[in-house]
């Protein structure tokens, strides 16, 4: 619905009538059996004037957390996402407020890459301001954290034959 050609009309129309007010990007693995990234697209015909002939960008796919099997978005992460919807403003590497020229100069596309650029440290890799020792201590959390729910998930195992 974002980029791809079959829906380029119905976009450009959308664009062009000023009724997309934001473009919300979110992780993949967000619904369940679903490994599709999520997004959400809202669309208002009475967007407030100071909204108008613009249409907020949101990058929130790095704001999913992934625990075990399942994905989902922690409060903070939601707060950030709202504050950032409610505020209507460009915030580097999350968000960004693009005018309708500038959409129309992508063809239309509402590919959230397009306008809101992540940070990178030259190989891709989102840039990450935590030292090497916070980092360390990180690693090492979700080692443990790995090897209780491992073992945790033998013990399950264990206790499965003798429930029969």
């Amino acid at each position: 619905v974002l980029f791809r050609k079959e829906e380029a009309e119905m976009r450009q129309k959308l664009v062009e009538a000023d009724l997309v007010e934001c473009v919300l990007g979110l992780g993949p693995n967000l619904f369940y059996n679903s490994p599709m990234e999520a997004c959400i697209v809202i669309c208002r015909s009475d967007k407030p004037v100071e909204r108008q002939g613009k249409v907020l960008f949101i990058d929130a796919v790095n704001e999913v957390t992934r625990e075990r099997s399942m994905s989902y978005l922690k409060p903070e992460h939601q707060a950030h996402i709202a504050e950032t919807y409610h505020s209507f403003m460009s915030e580097a590497g999350f968000a960004h407020v693009a005018d309708l020229d500038e959409i129309a100069a992508q063809d239309y596309s509402l590919s959230i890459p397009l306008y809101v650029k992540r940070n990178s440290n030259g190989n891709g890799a989102t840039e990450d301001e935590r030292s090497p020792r916070q980092l360390w201590q990180v690693w090492e959390q979700g080692g443990r954290q790995f090897w209780k729910e491992m073992d945790e998930l033998v013990e399950m195992l264990d206790n499965l034959g003798k429930d029969a």
